[in-house]
């Protein structure tokens, strides 16, 4: 228990420092949100006044989706009136010129200037903390400040130790003999069966077991926050799934699983495979292209799923504000309309959260099954 606990551990420490470098520094310039923004701004229809004036009025339902869907240095709770409630997070940054620098975002917040740092509104750094050369161009310095989605990572990470410590702690304390699990462990126990009986045992082989913890981590590591990005109030909501960049250290987790604990008749089929000389040229090329593009289905395909998903609820309930001047009919049947569906989303994304979590834990298992590659004579004895 202690073994299967410390590695746990040293998966989590795996998935939070790496994600959170990376989530800190480019994750929003990574992903490629354009063809989305495209197809979901919207502005509502003219307001006509009791003169002869026209009033128009725009719901910035791009600002609405891509400030949930986009990493931030604060964590924005609601509104009260004019008047944002935010949570600021420790800005850390390193200048080639001025050295460390560690702060609140909330003075650079709304345009504010510090120590020469502010959040730049250009479209190459937008929305990132910059600075500027001698020259007066904007440049970056060394950023590994704790965001939004950095903060939610620990949060995950945190309740994903809390409740397997607290698992295992019951399975210490009680004879599964004699007494059936209760609280945590009952939760969890069946799904642990499910995917390490049903999942990683058949598709890892004999070895599955040097694999479990691993494997376990990272689904119950997905579907904890695919399961707080649907909560739409802190400390949920947070895009930490749908941004490439966790997803990328995710998938790099598996790439390194798979080429790291594999043997010699895995590499022979890649750079030597079983097939007539004439066709070698062409099969080894590929082989050695597959070895990335398995990992990098497993990135592309929780990213857009997640991504996906938190994108199209904010454009169905943004139909509201679109349609609120449009009339009473208009806008009231939309307002039904929007809320029955913003509903079912919701609890479609639940299922979507499980799904996810399941499809990259098994497709996992499956790549690291298939590096287990044994010789033919034996496979034949097994």
């Amino acid at each position: 228990m202690k073994t299967g606990i410390r590695y746990i551990l040293i998966t989590i420490m795996a998935f939070v420092l790496p994600g959170a470098l990376a989530s800190a520094q480019d994750s929003t310039d990574m992903m490629p949100v354009a063809a989305v923004s495209d197809t979901v701004s919207g502005t509502a229809a003219p307001v006509h006044g009791t003169g002869d004036t026209e009033q128009e009025e725009s719901v910035d339902v791009q600002g609405i989706i891509f400030g949930h869907i986009n990493d931030s240095y604060e964590w924005h709770i609601t509104d009260i009136g004019d008047k944002p409630v935010t949570i600021p997070l420790p800005v850390i940054l390193h200048s080639k010129t001025t050295g460390w620098h560690c702060f609140l975002s909330s003075r650079v917040a709304h345009g504010h200037e510090y120590k020469g740092f502010y959040i730049s509104t250009s479209e190459k750094h937008e929305g990132k903390i910059v600075e500027r050369d001698a020259s007066g161009e904007e440049i970056r310095p060394f950023d590994i400040s704790i965001t939004k989605n950095v903060l939610s990572l620990i949060i995950s990470s945190a309740l994903l130790i809390a409740l397997i410590l607290g698992s295992a702690r019951w399975y210490k304390r009680h004879d599964v003999l004699k007494e059936a699990p209760k609280g945590v462990a009952a939760l969890l126990e069946p799904v642990i069966e499910m995917i390490n009986d049903d999942v990683i045992k058949d598709a890892v082989g004999p070895n599955y077991a040097k694999y479990s913890p691993y494997l376990l981590t990272a689904f119950f590591f997905i579907l904890i926050n695919n399961l707080l990005g649907i909560i739409p109030i802190f400390p949920g909501g947070a895009n930490v799934t749908g941004n490439i960049a966790v997803t990328f250290v995710l998938a790099l987790c598996t790439f390194l699983a798979v080429n790291l604990t594999t043997n010699g008749h895995y590499w022979r089929d890649i750079f030597w495979p079983d097939a007539p000389m004439w066709i070698k040229p062409i099969l080894i090329p590929i082989e050695m292209f597959g070895m990335f593009t398995k990992p990098l289905s497993l990135m592309i395909r929780l990213f857009a799923n997640i991504m996906a998903g938190h994108a199209l609820i904010l454009c169905i309930v943004s139909m509201i504000f679109i349609t609120v001047r449009m009339g009473a009919v208009i806008g009231g049947s939309m307002t039904v309309v929007s809320v029955g569906f913003g509903i079912f989303m919701d609890c479609f994304e639940i299922l979507v959260a499980f799904i996810q979590a399941y499809v990259f834990t098994i497709l996992s298992a499956v790549f690291i099954g298939l590096a287990q590659e044994r010789p033919h004579a034996e496979k034949q004895g097994n």
